[in-house]
C-alpha cells in the first residue's frame, strides 16, 4: 500500500557480528544509497548494528516491503562479498516487519531505531556512532508525518536523540 511505513529488522546469517568490522559496516552503509533499492520506497531512517539492521521504510506506488528488503540484502551482500573475497549468504533469509498504525508516532519510532546502538552499549552517543541516518536531519526533504503519512514537509525538530 503506497504511503505505508514499516519498521523492518533483519539479521545477519547466524547472527554473525559482521558489522563490528568498521570496513564491512561502511560497505553495508554505503550500499544503502544505491538508487536501485529505493525506486519504489523511501528509507526514512536506519541503524546498523554488529549483527542486524533496523529501518523505517515507506512504500511508494507499486512497492512491496519484501521486494525492497530483498534488494537491500542482495545489493549489500554482493558488495560485502566482493570486499571480503567470499561468496554466500550475508543475511538471514527472514526479516521482521511491522506496519506502523495511524496511532503510532513516526518520529518516536525513528528515535527508537537510531538510539539502538546506545541501548545496546556499543555507543555512548549518536555523535560518535557513524552507522545510522534519518531523513529528518535534512529539513528540506519531504518526509511523512503522523498527520499525513504519504508525504509532508519535515518538521523542524530532528529525529536525533539528545545524548
Amino acid at each position: 500500500m503506497a504511503g505505508q511505513v514499516y519498521h523492518v529488522t533483519t539479521t545477519t546469517l547466524g547472527r554473525r557480528p559482521l558489522f563490528a568490522d568498521y570496513r564491512v559496516a561502511c560497505i553495508a552503509a554505503r550500499s544503502l544509497s544505491d538508487r536501485v533499492i529505493w525506486r519504489d520506497a523511501k528509507l526514512l531512517c536506519w541503524s546498523l548494528m554488529p549483527d542486524h539492521w533496523h529501518a523505517l521504510i515507506q512504500l511508494c506506488d507499486g512497492g512491496s516491503i519484501s521486494a525492497v528488503v530483498n534488494r537491500v540484502k542482495s545489493i549489500s551482500a554482493r558488495a560485502i562479498n566482493r570486499h571480503l573475497r567470499t561468496e554466500g549468504g550475508i543475511w538471514a533469509r527472514a526479516f521482521h516487519d511491522h506496519a506502523l498504525r495511524a496511532d503510532e508516532d513516526l518520529v518516536s519510532t525513528a528515535r527508537y531505531i537510531v538510539a539502538n546502538p546506545i541501548r545496546a552499549g556499543i555507543a555512548d552517543s549518536l555523535r560518535r556512532y557513524p552507522f545510522w541516518d534519518a531523513v529528518w536531519l535534512s529539513p528540506e526533504l519531504e518526509v511523512p508525518t503522523a498527520a499525513n503519512p504519504a508525504v509532508a514537509v519535515a518538521e523542524s525538530s530532528p529525529v536525533a536523540v539528545a545524548t
